[in-house]
């Protein structure tokens, strides 16, 4: 019974400042709304995928589960190379980006394709030219350089990054739905806390319920009568 009794309190708590939280809510999902839409910039991204496999000059020799396996941990190893300093530094070159190497980095992702013997370059960027630019110079400037230092042949390009329409991120509905939530949260929170510092007397059962005494009396509340 008595935990029947704090719920619907709980619940007359909320439904008092239903007017306040709803407020909130609205505020931040409406602050979220305008960053998303006119202060975030879209983030375009983009992808070119390698296939890590046995040398070319071994092509007359059948696949055997050896050569999967060391393809596979090539690229791992390759991956360290596409996001090298050498190969960032001549994407930088040939593309004349206003950026460094450090910065450039922060823009791609190198990943294994799990199970298999491809590796994805994916790239991000506000311009989705640049960004599809950025992928296929990687690509290519990383073959050249695997072939430099391992000195083999062995990575082919399966495709190319193409030039991307949609932006990635912001998710502006996303965005606005999670800033509601959390408003709403804050919203509910504030109200429970003005409850809980607001210790003034307002009803008869507060008297009851904090003072412990039975009210025997109370005095109406008459409307002025004009004479």
């Amino acid at each position: 019974m008595e935990e029947t009794i704090d719920l619907r309190e709980y619940f007359e708590i909320v439904k008092k400042h239903m007017a306040m939280i709803a407020i909130i809510t609205i505020i931040a999902g409406a602050v979220s709304g305008a960053v998303s839409f006119f202060v975030l910039d879209p983030v375009y991204e983009t992808s070119t995928t390698l296939m890590v496999n046995k040398a070319k000059e071994d092509t007359s020799r059948t696949v055997e589960t050896q050569d999967i396996m060391l393809s596979r941990q090539l690229v791992t190893t390759y991956g360290e190379i596409a996001k090298s300093n050498v190969v960032l530094s001549k994407v930088i070159r040939d593309l004349r980006l206003d950026m460094d190497t450090r910065q450039l980095s922060g823009k791609i992702t190198v990943m294994p394709v799990k199970e298999t013997e491809i590796m994805r370059i994916t790239v991000s960027d506000t311009s989705p030219k640049l960004a599809a630019s950025i992928a296929n110079a990687t690509a290519g400037i990383f073959m050249d350089e695997v072939a430099r230092i391992m000195k083999i042949d062995n990575v082919q390009i399966i495709d190319k990054a193409q030039v991307p329409n949609d932006p990635v991120k912001p998710n502006k509905l996303l965005n606005i739905a999670i800033a509601g939530v959390l408003g709403l949260m804050a919203g509910v929170f504030i109200a429970f806390l003005r409850e809980y510092l607001d210790n003034t007397l307002k009803t008869p059962e507060d008297i009851e319920k904090h003072l412990g005494v039975q009210v025997v009396g109370m005095i109406p509340i008459f409307d002025q009568i004009e004479s």
